[in-house]
């Protein structure tokens, strides 16, 4: 993980001592208030006409390193955002990398004219350096990671505590969601969790006997049921909490979908859409992710309870099969559509523990976080989408999570729950209560990725803590099947997604 270290004093930028590079984000560097970089990309525009339209590198003497690295934001239209800022950064410290820099300084020039909307590009940019940087856990445990840079020094009103502690965070959710998955199996998952929160103040417990697992959480050990016979694909569900000092005054709950492979199960994945399945733990991995960063920061006034759904989804002799029936933690008697459909399985029996603990908690919010479905895909694209229940939109919820999320460059779509998604798991046979899906692919069905979150809403009891209820619940589901990587929808970089956003909506 590179570090970031605060630079105060701007005569670093002069020195070749400790830096040797000088990386300058800005949207008009010749108006950059360090005179020798404007007057340097002044002249280099006049030999270079590609300075401050695209990244470039100027022999820059008595400046860090003799390097100056200038990244321009793109020009700023009426629907860009503070992303262009993380582009502009990630361009440059590739640049950076490339040239053989290992402890540049960071510039961000970020005029107060943009707006609020662009408050915290220093902060995006940065942490934009780092997604860029971050290589595979397996190359870097096979000695096979690139070299890299060491450090990167932020001036310019940027926290490197606080950059520091967000990419801690964001590297876990990485190394967890992006690795094979027989390194990143479910108990070696749960390990990686114990080594990564060793001596961090939270409390954690790891769920690991068949008896234990099969009485509080059915649906979840239904799902894994073809997997219990080999032990390094056998599940876990992983328990981490969190408490700040002082009262309380708000407690969050979350659910994280940790599908470590996913073949389909009977409903078998074909035609190469197995390809990527390890990477159906990237809500599980966020989660984790969010408890590192809570845990090195340390907020106070929050209270925050995470559990994680660790299961392999395999097909065998020993798999659950559509039509079966299931009683859930909640009481609630399950009909299988799809095993296809494993992670809402998963994710209602966690919401149910969840649910439990909320009751009688000050200004309860629960939360499920999960790569749940390819009809997000369709319809938002790379976007993060949020379905909350009537609890939730009567708080504003979902737009102030989207609020947050949007000042750290995480974009956040708002879907909603309609009548009729719940009357898409209705079991029509009246066998069982729940229909858990339809038996077609959720990217050619109606509605697709809302009305999962009606039946889990129905399937862990958390229906019953509506609006008129006594003890009202918000509850707000994420669906980051888009977001949870980047580029190669198979085998892209994860992104850590939606850890920054929901960091900031609990701390700011």
């Amino acid at each position: 993980m590179v570090e970031f270290i605060d630079v105060t004093d701007q005569d670093a930028i002069f020195s070749e001592a400790d830096w040797d590079a000088l990386l300058v984000v800005s949207a008009d560097v010749t108006a950059c208030p360090i005179e020798e970089v404007a007057m340097l990309a002044s002249h280099g525009a006049q030999v270079d006409k590609r300075v401050g339209k695209s990244p470039t590198l100027l022999f820059a003497p008595g400046l860090a390193g003799g390097r100056l690295i200038i990244a321009p934001v793109a020009p700023l239209g009426d629907y860009d955002d503070v992303r262009a800022f993380a582009n502009a950064a990630r361009a440059g410290i590739a640049i950076a990398r490339d040239a053989g820099a290992k402890r540049p300084l960071l510039w961000v020039d970020k005029p107060a004219s943009l707006g609020d909307e662009y408050a915290k590009a220093d902060m995006v940019a940065a942490l934009a350096t780092a997604q860029e940087l971050w290589q595979p856990l397996e190359a870097r445990e096979a000695g096979a990671a690139l070299d890299s840079i060491e450090a990167i020094g932020v001036m310019n009103g940027a926290d490197a505590g606080m950059l520091n502690a967000i990419e801690a965070g964001r590297t876990l959710a990485r190394d967890l969601c992006g690795t094979e998955p027989e390194r990143m199996g479910a108990p070696a998952f749960a390990d990686y969790c114990l080594n990564a929160f060793k001596d961090s103040g939270l409390s954690l417990q790891v769920v690991e006997d068949r008896d234990i697992l099969e009485r509080d959480y059915p649906l979840l050990s239904a799902v894994a049921r073809a997997s219990f016979a080999v032990a390094r694909h056998q599940p876990r569900v992983v328990k981490l909490e969190y408490r700040g000092e002082g009262d309380i005054q708000h407690n969050y709950f979350f659910a994280g979908k940790g599908v470590v492979y996913d073949t389909g199960g009977a409903d078998l994945k074909v035609g190469g859409a197995m390809a990527g399945m390890s990477r159906d733990k990237g809500g599980a991995a966020a989660v984790a992710g969010l408890m590192k960063t809570l845990s090195l920061l340390k907020p106070k006034g929050i209270r925050v309870v995470a559990e994680l759904g660790l299961v392999r989804n395999s097909i065998g002799s020993e798999a659950f099969v559509t039509d079966e029936i299931i009683t859930a933690h909640s009481g609630v008697r399950v009909r299988i559509g799809n095993t296809d459909a494993e992670g809402r399985l998963v994710l209602a029996d966690l919401l149910s523990h969840l649910r439990l603990k909320a009751q009688g908690s000050a200004a309860p919010e629960l939360f499920s976080v999960a790569t749940l479905t390819g009809h997000v895909v369709r319809a938002y694209g790379s976007y993060s989408a949020v379905v909350a229940n009537a609890v939730a939109e009567q708080q504003a919820l979902p737009k102030r999570l989207q609020a947050s999320a949007e000042r750290y460059g995480e974009g956040l779509e708002l879907s909603r729950l309609r009548k009729e998604d719940f009357a898409k798991v209705r079991d029509v046979s009246g066998a069982s209560e729940l229909l858990s899906s339809n038996n077609a692919p959720s990217s050619v069905t109606a509605r697709g990725h809302q009305y999962p979150a009606a039946f889990l809403l129905k399937a862990s009891g958390l229906a019953q803590h509506g609006v008129k209820d006594a003890q009202p619940m918000a509850y707000s589901h994420l669906d980051i099947a888009g977001s949870a990587t980047e580029g190669d929808p198979l085998y892209g970089k994860p992104t850590a997604a939606p850890l920054l956003g929901l960091f900031a909506y609990m701390t700011e």
